[in-house]
């Protein structure tokens, strides 16, 4: 095999597994209608409110203002989509840390 197609064999390898990445959607507190914010604190700009039974993605997690929610206390936010942010302690990761790369 030449060189050529031993990395042409890795790229592909490489991008396979980008693509078979799945994206995890976690519950909002039940009864929760969860204000969205444009950045990791409760300063910034309210961008939208999820519904209640709201399920969301988290793309990554960054630390912020601290919040005390049904899921305990905690200054993580989680990224749900592009400048949209949500306090961690209302979204049931089942963990008390980061379960996502940081931001």
């Amino acid at each position: 095999m030449s060189v050529d197609r031993v990395e042409d064999a890795e790229r592909d390898t490489e991008q396979q597994a980008v693509t078979t990445t799945v994206l995890r959607y976690y519950s909002v507190a039940p009864g929760v209608r969860l204000n969205v914010r444009s950045g990791p604190g409760t300063g910034y700009t309210i961008v939208r409110v999820l519904p209640e039974g709201a399920k969301v993605p988290i793309y990554c997690q960054t630390p912020g203002t601290t919040v005390t929610g049904p899921y305990g206390t905690s200054n993580i936010w989680d990224n749900i989509d592009s400048g949209e942010y949500v306090s961690d302690a209302y979204v049931n990761t089942g963990s008390d840390g980061y379960v996502a790369s940081r931001c």
